[in-house]
């Protein structure tokens, strides 16, 4: 987190939290109360003071009060960069760099996650295309066929066998409800304010 918004902090402690201001949303795009945020210094500061509580609820660090955020679906959402060497990188909508992919999976309505070293993400859908001929199924079949022939069978919740190239290993496509996924992953995709707490406008 920014070094003014850690000052803060240990100037006002008990400033109370703000909630159902601030969301995330399937592309990665920061809305404050339902308006795109755009301006690029905004956002990189949202993106560096993004973090999550001991409840799995996720949160802006503004200074000393905490904004929380209420998330479309995962906590992160992940772009696939072309980086200096022409290789790949995966990179959070926070900025926050990828070092490692853990899982990979499919849910019930065709959306490819990540289960990666900073958690749980939904891969942006502009990336999609550029992912097909890393897949592959049983059959010897490749890239957009792998994908399509295995499809139905991972969005029914049975695994199918598809892997997905990472760069540097081939890891299995396992199935995954969207309802479940919160659970699963540890996280609180609506954080409410608790009762009896002060409400912060």
């Amino acid at each position: 987190m920014d070094e003014l918004v850690l000052r803060g902090m240990a100037k006002w402690p008990n400033v109370p939290a703000v909630y159902g201001w601030l969301s995330l949303d399937r592309r990665g795009h920061w809305l404050l109360k339902g308006e795109r945020v755009t301006n690029p210094g905004i956002v990189d500061f949202f993106g560096r003071n993004y973090g999550h509580d001991e409840q799995g609820r996720w949160f802006l660090q503004n200074g000393p009060q905490r904004v929380y955020v209420t998330l479309d679906y995962t906590p992160y959402v992940y772009h696939l960069d072309t980086v200096a060497d022409g290789s790949t990188a995966w990179t959070a909508h926070s900025g926050t760099p990828v070092t490692a992919v853990h899982g990979a999976y499919i849910d019930d309505a065709g959306l490819l996650l990540l289960d990666t070293d900073p958690g749980i993400g939904l891969v942006h859908d502009a990336d999609l295309d550029r992912l097909l001929p890393r897949f592959s199924a049983p059959g010897a079949l490749t890239g957009e066929a792998a994908l399509e022939a295995t499809l139905d069978v991972l969005q029914s919740g049975r695994s199918a066998g598809l892997q997905l190239d990472t760069g540097s290993r081939r890891i299995p496509v396992n199935p995954v409800r969207a309802a479940d996924v919160p659970a699963r992953f540890g996280f609180v995709a609506r954080p409410r304010q608790p009762e009896g707490q002060e409400e912060c406008y």
